[in-house]
């Protein structure tokens, strides 16, 4: 039993023999004091409604059955409907509707029978309407409180689940942008990076190089550090801000004639090609595109490549971009990246990242990647839908 019921308990009891000895009951043939009888025993079904609504419902039954037949006390009946109301908003749920189709026939009957015995109409609307007070009621307010109660544990429900759902949407959003900075930093450092590690490596393999073979690639290796320096900076300052602009370091197709010179001043023969009207791409196709051609010229560099076509095609509803490694032995140790299989400079700086890079890149704007051996080389090939794009 709890104690709060416990407490509603005895006070119901003690309210009750303030009524008895008030005079407010009507006895048939049992003395005031004998009342107190069935009003102790719905008072007990008050002190175990929430723990045993069933037993309370029966307590009170059986109470109100022995105070109707010893007459009528206020204080016993007030206490029953009590019982009935715990019983229906604790107990089963099937006895609510149980409970309501009983005591509205209960009063029915009581009213009608009321009628025929006395002969008076109005005696029969009063003792109706005061069995549904009594029994029908307390029974649908039980029935209400318990839908209200129902209603607000499903809300409580629903609302932790969207909780739930919510946070599993940031956790989704926080590692998307997690591979989104990796894809960039990866795209950015290590591409103008392994140029950097290639052309130095050469210089210091070489002493028969002249002053001026010296210098060139010095500078090549310059730019590619600014060039480097400059897109982490502007990746830095775009992570450093506030709004939720979500346009990143812009880079073009249209600017892949750029990323062709500077592989050429690294020693690479780009021969590099338009085909189609140059336009204007959505911003993600713009920014797969172009890491999808740099990454691809890198790995030419990096797997010793000599030379690649690079052909930018704009067609209706998409831009292929195709890069062509021609030269066997480069063609055939392209195979290794896809795997990780690289080793010396190759392995830091890619370790395979670079065509699983561009795979995901393309499968975010919905487009197809071809990447592997093609005749006596290897082929990157890329198409990118610009129309239907979120």
């Amino acid at each position: 039993m709890k104690r709060e019921d416990v407490l509603w308990a005895v006070a119901s009891f003690l309210g009750g023999v303030a009524l008895l000895a008030v005079g407010i009951y009507q006895h048939l043939w049992a003395p005031a004091p004998l009342f107190a009888v069935p009003l102790a025993i719905t008072c007990l079904g008050v002190a175990v409604r929430r723990s045993r609504p069933l037993l309370a419902l029966g307590l009170g039954v059986v109470a109100f059955a022995g105070d109707f037949a010893m007459g009528f006390s206020l204080g016993t009946v007030i206490v029953v409907t009590d019982n009935f109301y715990a019983a229906v908003r604790y107990g089963p749920r099937v006895l609510g509707r149980w409970m309501l189709g009983i005591t509205s026939v209960f009063a029915v009957v009581a009213g009608v029978a009321a009628g025929i015995l006395m002969r008076e109409v109005e005696t029969a609307a009063v003792i109706l309407v005061q069995c549904a007070l009594v029994g029908t009621t307390p029974v649908i307010t039980g029935m209400i409180i318990r839908q209200l109660e129902d209603q607000a544990a499903a809300e409580r429900a629903r609302a932790e689940q969207v909780a739930r759902l919510a946070e599993l949407d940031r956790a989704a959003a926080v590692q998307a942008e997690r591979a989104r900075m990796a894809r960039e930093l990866h795209d950015m450092i290590a591409n103008h990076f392994s140029a950097i590690a290639i052309q130095s490596t050469a210089v210091l393999s070489r002493a028969d190089l002249d002053g001026d073979t010296v210098r060139a690639v010095l500078g090549s290796i310059r730019e590619n550090s600014l060039q480097g320096m400059t897109e982490m900076r502007s990746m830095i300052g775009l992570l450093r801000r506030d709004d939720e602009e979500a346009e990143a370091v812009r880079r073009r197709v249209a600017e892949a004639g750029e990323l062709a010179e500077r592989a050429r001043e690294a020693g690479l023969e780009v021969r590099f090609q338009v085909d189609g009207e140059v336009r204007e791409l959505p911003v993600p196709v713009d920014l797969a595109g172009y890491r999808i051609i740099q990454e691809s010229l890198t790995n030419v560099l990096k797997h010793g490549g000599k030379a690649a076509d690079v052909v930018v095609g704009y067609r209706p509803g998409a831009v292929t971009l195709t890069v062509d490694n021609p030269l066997g032995d480069a063609g055939r140790r392209h195979s290794g990246a896809d795997t990780g299989a690289s080793t010396g400079t190759d392995a830091v700086m890619s370790a395979g990242a670079g065509i699983i890079g561009m795979r995901e890149r393309v499968a975010l704007v919905g487009g197809e990647l071809d990447a592997g051996p093609y005749g006596d080389g290897w082929r990157v090939r890329a198409l990118l839908p610009t129309e239907g794009l979120a």
